[in-house]
């Protein structure tokens, strides 16, 4: 792809940087912003930016936040007894998506994947244990993709919990195996949280 102007490659090369985006998408995007106003294109950048330099982590679930708590963590309207436990922020998304989740999260960063050098220390599971035995949580509820990973990660959190006397669930097989669960579908999610099952291996 041949550019007439540096600018305009360099651009082009940017947003072809992010994920499902390639040069030709890219490109698309870079002329529809010159057909804009000035104002709109800097609005755009502005934007970015100042999500880039003043998003923040929610310091309870670790959800992204404007403040130091999310608005879920803070919601008088949501069920703090119950922790949903998701691997990314994404997962959050897709859950708030469904309208059948009222409790809060809890965002672990990933899974465990040995292969990938991922390790327990490397997750939100210390903050977790320390929230479950600390706060007046009555269940957790592993939203976590069902794959191996995803199963080793339910059950090695499982044991570092099951102590609390908390009740411990699953999202119902309606995910299937090797899915990952931002890609389900609102109706399907949205069921496998509402028909969640007790999960049965943390005392093996």
């Amino acid at each position: 792809m041949n550019f007439s102007s540096t600018l305009i490659e360099e651009a082009v090369m940017a947003f072809a940087t992010l994920p499902g985006i390639g040069k030709k998408t890219a490109l698309r995007l870079v002329l529809h912003l010159m057909d804009q106003p000035a104002q709109a294109s800097e609005q755009f950048s502005e934007a970015i930016v100042k999500m880039r330099r003043n998003i923040k982590h929610c310091s309870i679930c670790h959800n992204v936040a404007d403040t130091e708590i999310c608005a879920i963590c803070t919601s008088p309207k949501r069920n703090s007894q119950i922790v949903c436990i998701v691997e990314t922020i994404r997962d959050v998304m897709a859950i708030e998506a469904t309208g059948q989740f009222n409790g809060v999260y809890h965002v672990l960063g990933g899974v465990i994947s040995p292969i990938e050098g991922v390790g327990p220390d490397d997750l939100n599971i210390d903050s977790l244990e320390k929230r479950v035995f600390d706060k007046k949580v009555k269940e957790v509820i592993m939203a976590i993709s069902p794959t191996i990973e995803g199963d080793t990660t339910i059950f090695y959190i499982s044991k570092k919990i099951k102590d609390s006397g908390v009740k411990i669930s699953t999202i119902a097989r309606g995910i299937s195996f090797g899915g990952e669960l931002e890609y389900a579908d609102e109706l399907t999610l949205g069921r496998s949280i509402a028909t969640r099952l007790p999960y049965q291996n943390a005392d093996k």
